[in-house]
């Protein structure tokens, strides 16, 4: 009998040193993954051989009195831990397998509750000496049985979920056969219990615990394996997938494009067929992310890359190359396919983009070549549908084919983009004013800025020189801020100087008055240089308010509240429309030169000019006239009651040195 004690001792204390190994090994794993579910079986573990360790203790005393306090509480202590084992064993499961995490307070009530029952069933009769069947129910075949319900459960749900590792189809079948042994223990105990083999019966589900406890715990070794060559397999997929992909559209990157024409090339060569290069650029994208947040445009993003994957035309590639620009490659026989491929393409970027309730439109700009039409090789094949691109962007056409005659244009700009940028460091630069009279004081009413560069070999070179060349380059609102910095600079100059303010005129390009970040740039200018913003006039054409109306007139509205005012330039040239004054709030109409050069001998101008006038001044708009070249022009349009004219009837544009003469009169 003693040797049989000491054996069951020593029986159990190794199991809990094993368990102990296998929890502290868990705990390494942990701190390497930091996964949930192995801190989950790390506790799990750690219970499970407290367990050992409480009957490693009562299988030492068990010729106590099975009712005293030490056995009451080692029994409790084995029933809590067990429970508590099981518990936090199949959780961790649970989240392994689903990779789903339950909360915080979710495991510390599911685990205290199992806790609570444990020590439940084990203070019921436990200090009565003549219950001890109702006893051993309690203890033993009540939780068997819940332990059953659970491992037949957790092996139904192992089941339908897809095997993660070779561990999962283990545990699986380990569930089933615990599931039916503790179902069979616990039939056997409610009707063989006082049978005398029972006890051998009892003996032998004792070592095949002991048995099943150590496959689980190195089950979750094995598991750990598996997961972390997973990662590493996983890691090693995606550094692969994102060394060929783009990350945020799932479209080829600018290497894998490169890497896949030489193929492609060689390819449709052998079939006797030629390849388009498209380049798409969105256009007006910049303003997307300004406006909607940097999430919308991410979400725009992948979702024309998906459009372009699943085109009509079934291209063999599509690429992002950087920002919002794309590559679409597709097999023609026929040139005929190309204007239906660029329509096509243009339609599928125009499709509304529906986000977070909002419809957002967009368009692109496409330049594209042909293989083996313009280049034998993708580097050079897409540096030429770029350059096309950048011919379609400059003159605001929608697509454009690549020409030889780009090659020299290309070189131009190149050039002058380094001029100009060098220019605008060096301030060659400088501001013309053109006067303005206010025909009811006959005083200078305000001042026009116009730019002139003074080019070091050059000369003095007019904006028609240049200003081509900074809108091809799209340098226009880096220009528009530097010219709006030196009136700004030069108001506040001639204030300091001679005490006076004089309002000038800057016009403004599309590009920077469409820019969501114009109106507090304006503001920083105006604290800059302790500006009153009425002495500062902004003018736009109507084709920068009719490009898109409400956000103008919003714009307009948000300069017109800090004091700013806000003229049409070049009236009647763009669309034309008379409607549209009447709820844009403007401060002035100015009349372009085209409809003043002919009006003394044009009566159709004259009616033109004089209809302009009267409906401005009908919707509470000043109106200034262009051009004035003669007597007869100026005596016209102080019979018509225009408030303002300017041209070189007045003056011509003036250098900053003969405007000041002005002042000192």
């Amino acid at each position: 009998m003693n040797e049989q004690l000491v054996a069951n001792t020593f029986l159990y204390l190794t199991n809990a040193i094993v368990f102990g190994v296998l929890s502290f090994l868990l705990w390494q794993f942990y701190r390497g993954f930091g996964s949930k579910h192995v801190r989950l079986w790390q506790f799990s573990l750690q219970a499970l051989t407290t367990s050992q360790l409480a009957m490693c203790v009562k299988a030492y005393t068990v010729l106590s009195s099975p009712t005293s306090l030490s056995q009451v509480l080692l029994e409790g202590i084995y029933q809590s831990s067990y429970f508590v084992f099981v518990c936090l064993f199949l959780i961790g499961l649970y989240i392994a397998q689903t990779q789903k995490s339950l909360a915080r307070k979710h495991i510390v009530v599911i685990t205290g509750v199992s806790f609570l029952f444990a020590w439940l069933i084990t203070l019921i009769y436990a200090f009565a000496d003549g219950h001890v069947y109702d006893r051993f129910f309690m203890r033993e075949t009540v939780p068997q049985f819940l332990f059953g319900i659970a491992y037949i459960g957790m092996a139904f749900f192992s089941y339908r979920t897809p095997p993660a590792h070779v561990s999962s189809r283990i545990m699986q079948i380990s569930f089933v056969i615990y599931g039916l042994r503790y179902f069979v223990f616990s039939m056997l105990s409610t009707v063989m219990i006082a049978e005398v083999w029972f006890s051998h019966v009892i003996r032998f589900f004792n070592f095949f615990d002991i048995g099943s406890h150590a496959v689980i715990g190195f089950s979750m070794l094995i598991w750990m394996q598996g997961a972390e060559r997973a990662t590493a397999k996983s890691a090693t997929n995606k550094a692969q997938y994102l060394g060929r992909h783009d990350s945020l559209t799932g479209s080829l990157n600018r290497e894998q494009v490169m890497e896949k024409m030489p193929e492609l090339m060689r390819t449709a060569g052998l079939n006797g067929k030629k390849l388009s290069i498209f380049l798409l650029d969105i256009k007006r994208f910049k303003f997307v992310n300004d406006t909607y947040g940097l999430k919308t445009g991410d979400f725009i993003l992948g979702e024309i890359a998906r459009r372009l994957r699943d085109s009509l035309f079934q291209p063999q590639i599509v690429g992002r190359l950087s920002g919002d620009s794309f590559v679409y490659v597709f097999e023609f026989e026929q040139r005929q396919q190309i204007p239906r491929a660029l329509s096509h393409l243009h339609e599928l970027i125009a499709r509304p983009y529906q986000y977070d309730g909002q419809d957002i439109m967009l368009q692109c700009s496409i330049g594209y070549s042909f293989y083996p039409e313009h280049a034998e090789k993708a580097e050079t094949l897409l540096q030429l549908s770029n350059l096309a691109l950048f011919h379609a962007e400059s003159r605001n056409e929608a697509s454009k084919q690549y020409s030889d005659d780009m090659q020299v244009q290309g070189r131009h700009l190149l050039a002058m983009e380094k001029a100009i940028k060098l220019a605008m460091e060096r301030d060659e630069f400088e501001l013309y004013f053109q006067p303005q009279l206010n025909l009811l004081t006959n005083k200078l009413e305000g001042v026009e800025a116009l730019i002139r560069w003074n080019h070091p070999t050059d000369g003095l070179l007019s904006p028609d020189r240049f200003l081509p060349d900074i809108d091809a380059l799209a340098l226009n609102s880096v220009f528009d801020n530097y010219v709006l910095d030196k009136a700004c600079r030069a108001i506040a100059r001639w204030h300091q100087a001679y005490h006076r303010w004089i309002t000038v005129a800057v016009n403004i390009t599309a590009v920077e008055f469409q820019d969501p970040k114009f109106v507090s740039k304006i503001q920083t200018l105006l604290l800059r240089y302790d500006l009153p913003p009425n002495y500062l006039e902004l003018e736009i054409t109507e084709n920068v308010v009719m490009t898109d109306l409400q956000s103008a007139m919003d714009t307009i509205v948000e300069l017109q509240t800090m004091g700013i005012k806000v003229s049409i330039d070049d009236f009647g040239t763009g669309y034309s429309s008379l409607a549209y004054l009447r709820n844009l709030p403007i401060d002035k109409i100015k009349i372009d030169r085209s409809f003043v050069n002919e009006m003394a001998e044009n009566d159709s101008d004259l009616t033109i000019v004089k209809s302009m006038v009267r409906l401005s001044h009908g919707l509470g708009k000043r109106v200034l006239a262009e051009g004035v070249e003669t007597q007869t022009q100026l005596d016209i349009l102080r019979t018509l009651n225009c408030d303002a004219v300017q041209g070189y009837f007045i003056s011509k544009p003036i250098c900053e040195a003969d405007l000041v003469k002005y002042f000192k009169r």
